[in-house]
């Protein structure tokens, strides 16, 4: 029994000091201040201003995500930024952050699952179930954001075609246009006006209007900007009017859009059998019970 007890100390101790160790590696480098620059800084800002939760713990998520990013290899990295891009720039974070949060998200799990095990007698099941839940929580709520930022881009693409087909037809050139879609938008946080406001910030940068439009369908992989895109590039290789095209994509996205609308109606019907099935079913309990309860008190 004492060998058994000083085996258990010794690796409580072993662990203890290797914790330390790694917290005192992981901490010691300086805290850098979170950058306000760029459509990432912007993104973050807002976030800032629009939550209090998020303003409240996004100091510790900037200071771990500089301590864990020498465990974050390039290419994990890169598939997180893409990620995050597609989410327009999600909170404004960098994929070390991203990562940070994560990590604390399956910490919070953790402790939550310690609570509930605690007060409900769940022990380590509840600790082993929450911690894994917080850690892709995050996750989650960047894929939302992503499918959000989809749908915008899908609604409101034809308008913008429509409104960028109209200023060029009375007398705009490609860069006003657009200009005039993303200054008169009223709503600035919409993708569509986002995107536009991209591609108008790398014209005036001097990318082309061909590399401009292709990485907008980088930063939107949805069928209706791939086309547009598409339509676009070949119109500038070709020569042709772009007043034109874009006339005939309005009227292309406006199609897709209306079928869209056509598929989900009809999917809704399906989705609907199986609750309406479990309300039927829970109406059928209510009346038949009690006649079962007043049958069986009779037998």
């Amino acid at each position: 029994m004492p060998s058994f007890l000083i085996f258990r100390t010794g690796f409580v101790v072993s662990v203890a000091v290797v914790l330390a160790l790694l917290g005192y590696v992981v901490g010691s480098k300086p805290t850098q201040k979170a950058s306000r620059l760029g459509l990432r800084g912007l993104q973050r800002r807002r976030a800032i201003e629009a939550s209090d939760g998020w303003r409240s713990i996004e100091p510790l998520v900037r200071w771990l995500g500089l301590r864990i990013s020498a465990f974050v290899d390039s290419e994990r990295r890169t598939a997180i930024d893409k990620r995050l891009q597609l989410g327009g720039d999600w909170l404004g974070l960098t994929p070390d952050e991203y990562a940070a949060l994560s990590i604390l998200g399956f910490l919070g799990g953790l402790i939550a699952g310690a609570v509930v095990g605690y007060v409900g007698g769940a022990g380590m099941a509840a600790l082993l179930l929450l911690g894994p839940v917080g850690a892709i929580v995050p996750a989650l709520m960047l894929q939302g954001a992503i499918d959000e930022r989809m749908r915008q881009m899908n609604r409101g693409l034809p308008y913008a075609i429509d409104l960028l087909a109209l200023a060029m037809s009375a007398g705009l050139d490609f860069p006003g246009a657009l200009r005039q879609v993303v200054e008169k938008s009223s709503n600035p946080d919409d993708a569509v006006v986002q995107e536009f406001s991209r591609v108008q910030q790398g014209l005036q940068l001097g990318f082309t209007r061909k590399q401009a439009l292709l990485e907008l369908a980088e930063r939107a992989p949805t069928e209706s900007v791939s086309e547009f895109v598409n339509a676009l590039v070949l119109a500038d290789e070709r020569g042709n009017p772009v007043g034109e095209v874009l006339l005939v994509q309005a009227g292309v996205s406006r199609m897709r859009r209306t079928v869209r609308a056509e598929e989900s109606a009809a999917k809704a019907g399906v989705k609907m059998v199986g609750p309406l099935f479990l309300l039927f079913a829970c109406i059928m309990i209510l009346v038949m019970g009690p006649m079962v309860l007043k049958l069986m008190k009779a037998d």
